[in-house]
């Protein structure tokens, strides 16, 4: 055997990828031990396909569901877990996230003057639909047992980047490979109308957007049946040129993948829906928070929604003079009764966290739709079997039915009271044992809410970071860490007095790492240390003001 000369800097990098293996923490896994047939018995069931069962009992085997009622027989081998005083719900869905997926670095500085410019549509800018999230799990993602720890055992995770980002996949959140957690893809194709580039560059704004949009869907149409008719007589004629973008967009389609459209307002409502008549499609809008005023039209298009539950809300750091337009003011307040109002005229819709970043809150923003109108089935059905059906995936999820996959919710009291406690959850039969995080309880001292610009010195130089935090009146905080290595949801944060904590997510090579913040602030300064890795170095953190923010927007200052 010959050896191979290997340059000192050459193993360094070995030694620290073998390193960084067995630091980052592997895919959450069941509690392990269990038997993989258990029985729940005598629980309150509500399996959603019908009516709830009280005194009922649950058998799962092999990760499938294989008897459901009150007169049950319970495998002599089964693990029997006591229900008494317990509810079973379904695993809840977040239909539109990407959530268990790696996480792109942002482009920064040199990189980000190096995107190359986009003169036509020819240049396919912002355009990567032959990207599957799929092949992008990542079980490492510290957000993996943040959303399960709320309840929520299944995603609709997608690539967010570009205006067709990349293809949708069915991921359940529970595994120890990749590969374990996909369920269905693809199942949806994303699609975004944010030009990028700015006017520097094609598409540059939203009627650029538009059109290029219906350029692709044009050159799409033409390319299948171009291929189509030239593979059934090549001879003698000359041969369709490949399109990346057409072959991925029309082999998609041709699988039913849904096309999820954007519509927030009544203007983008419309325009999705005339965008899905024109082009035929199996169209879903996402967004949805204007619909009180289009419920109508909606449901007699026939089209399902995705309503984003991160309700609108005035703006953190703003002028306090700035006074909100009256549409805006409408919007803040009517928005939590769009579902009620697409419950009332039959549209099927689902919700999904879209601006939403800790998972806690997204059970209290259902209850805010419910206070404004929704009714409870309607609202617990729109978080499990009606996300199944949009998707194509109600034969295996979405309900608590004989053959489907044992994505199980077991709580101590009405999930949608903000008292009730996740006990346990089950992803493909696996018990998840739900944590509760122990923090100091000192009052804040301050508030961390606005966003804080970072800088530190870190392996590779000074760095910035900006981190866009929302502390809560208990302390807790959420948000997020944007740099030039990516953007990470906040997730364990707190403030306790002058002192605070959080921890990031984010992938790095060879998988994913958590990265803490902690230190004290006081006023619009904070200073403290990251660990990331096997560093740990200092950082400082200023937060201008709020008047210094608006002269700065009104280019009062330069």
């Amino acid at each position: 055997m010959k050896w191979r000369s290997v340059s000192p800097r050459a193993w360094s990098a070995v030694l620290f990828g073998a390193w960084l293996g067995l630091l980052v923490t592997p895919a959450a896994r069941g509690q392990g031990g269990e038997p993989r047939t258990f029985a729940i018995r005598g629980a309150k069931l509500f399996p959603v396909s019908s009516t709830p069962i009280e005194n009922a009992t649950v058998v799962v085997s092999k990760g499938v569901i294989v008897a459901v009622g009150t007169k049950v027989d319970i495998p002599a081998d089964a693990w029997v877990i006591e229900g008494k005083g317990l509810l079973v719900y379904p695993g809840l869905f977040d239909s539109f996230t990407d959530v268990g997926l790696i996480q792109p670095p942002v482009p920064s500085g040199e990189a980000a003057k190096q995107t190359p410019i986009s003169h036509g549509p020819e240049d396919r800018p912002a355009t990567t639909p032959w990207k599957n999230a799929a092949d992008e799990v990542n079980p490492g993602d510290s957000r993996v047992e943040n959303w399960r720890a709320a309840g929520f055992t299944t995603v609709v995770a997608a690539p967010k980047s570009g205006m067709f980002p990349g293809q949708a996949a069915v991921l359940d959140l529970g595994g120890e490979r990749a590969g374990d957690l996909v369920v269905k893809s693809p199942v949806a194709v994303p699609v975004s109308l944010q030009a990028p580039g700015g006017f520097r560059s094609y598409p540059g704004s939203l009627m650029g957007a538009v059109a290029y949009l219906r350029q692709v869907w044009l050159d799409t149409n033409w390319d299948t049946q171009a291929s189509a008719t030239y593979e059934k007589n090549p001879r003698g004629v000359e041969r369709p040129k490949y399109d990346r973008t057409g072959a991925a967009l029309a082999e998609a389609l041709g699988k039913r993948a849904v096309v999820l459209l954007p519509g927030n307002n009544t203007v983008q409502i419309r325009r999705a829906l005339r965008l899905a008549q024109e082009w035929k499609l199996n169209a879903v809008i996402y967004g949805g928070q204007m619909g009180y005023e289009l419920a109508p039209e909606i449901a007699a298009a026939k089209t399902s929604v995705l309503i984003d539950l991160k309700w609108p809300e005035a703006e953190k750091d703003v002028d306090p003079d700035e006074v909100p337009s009256l549409r805006e003011l409408r919007l803040r307040d009517r928005a939590p009764s769009s579902p009620a109002a697409l419950e009332k005229v039959g549209v099927k819709f689902a919700f999904y966290s879209g601006g939403i970043t800790a998972p806690k809150d997204l059970l209290p923003a259902v209850k805010k739709a419910m206070d404004a109108g929704l009714s409870a089935d309607a609202a617990l059905r729109a978080l499990t079997l009606s996300p199944a059906e949009i998707f194509g995936v109600s034969q295996v999820l979405g309900s608590i039915e004989n053959g489907k996959i044992a994505n199980l919710v077991v709580t101590d009291g009405d999930l949608l009271d903000k008292k009730t406690k996740v006990k346990m959850v089950f992803v493909d039969g696996r018990k998840y044992e739900v944590r509760e995080t122990l923090r100091p309880g000192e009052p804040p001292k301050g508030s961390l809410t606005g966003k804080w610009q970072l800088k530190f010195s870190g392996p590779q130089g000074d760095e910035e970071a900006t981190a866009d935090l929302t502390m809560e009146p208990d302390g807790t905080l959420i948000g997020t860490v944007s740099s030039q290595h990516g953007t990470g949801s906040v997730f364990s944060g707190w403030v306790s007095g002058d002192k605070f904590s959080f921890t990031i997510n984010l992938q790095f090579e060879g998988g994913a790492s958590d990265v803490v913040f902690t230190g004290t602030f006081e006023g619009s300064s904070m200073k403290g240390t990251i660990q990331a890795l096997s560093y740990s170095f200092e950082f400082t953190g200023t937060k201008p003001s709020a008047s210094a923010s608006y002269l700065l927007q009104d280019g009062g200052a330069q």
